[in-house]
């Protein structure tokens, strides 16, 4: 068994109070709701590339091929904006916050992210999953399948504030060792861009 990996953009701290603080009185609201499962804000991310199990003498090989693949990646500009729902609004799974280009030419340079950091995964050998790249923060889980029609009209009014991503990192996810019975997130690597 393998290390479950992925390279993530992690929002900085201001836009993930931000976006917090628009949610926090909604989750209060919906607590009788015992289908949604929300994401701790810590662990908010935007998933470049997925691996359920990479094997563990291949993890550090991935942080440096990631770095060499990203390292002259520009720096785009983001904002957490409006609803994204999986597979959609009638019977939800996942619920999230889409991450919207904000710079010149940054929708192109998150696509190109994701598609090095997944082709840095084939190239150690790792298995990758392979959905279609759509940059969005998953903040609540259903348990079944939901109408989130309501969830949805209310993110089409949330604009946070634009963000440099300034690095990428490579996370390890330890399922069932994080508050709650959720997955215990540890950073294995940072990696800068626009060097």
């Amino acid at each position: 068994m393998g290390t479950r990996l992925f390279a993530a953009i992690v929002p900085p701290a201001d836009a993930v109070e931000h976006l917090d603080t628009f949610l926090e009185p909604r989750r209060e609201a919906s607590r009788q709701d015992s289908g949604l499962r929300w994401t701790l804000a810590e662990q908010l991310h935007l998933t470049l590339a997925f691996m359920p199990s990479v094997p563990d003498h291949l993890v550090d090989e991935y942080g440096d091929r990631l770095a060499d693949r990203l390292a002259p990646t520009p720096v785009p500009v983001l904002r957490l904006a409006g609803p994204v729902v999986f597979p959609n609004a009638a019977a939800t799974r996942v619920l999230a916050v889409s991450a919207v280009p904000e710079s010149e030419g940054a929708d192109v340079v998150l696509q190109r992210m994701a598609g090095r950091a997944r082709n840095a995964a084939v190239t150690v050998g790792a298995e990758v999953d392979g959905q279609r790249f759509r940059p969005h923060l998953t903040i609540a889980r259903l348990r079944r399948p939901a109408d989130t029609t309501n969830w949805v009209r209310l993110l089409e009014t949330y604009t946070g504030p634009e963000w440099p991503v300034l690095e990428v990192a490579v996370i390890a996810s330890h399922l069932g060792q994080g508050p709650g019975g959720r997955p215990r997130y540890e950073t294995i690597a940072t990696i800068p861009l626009g060097q």
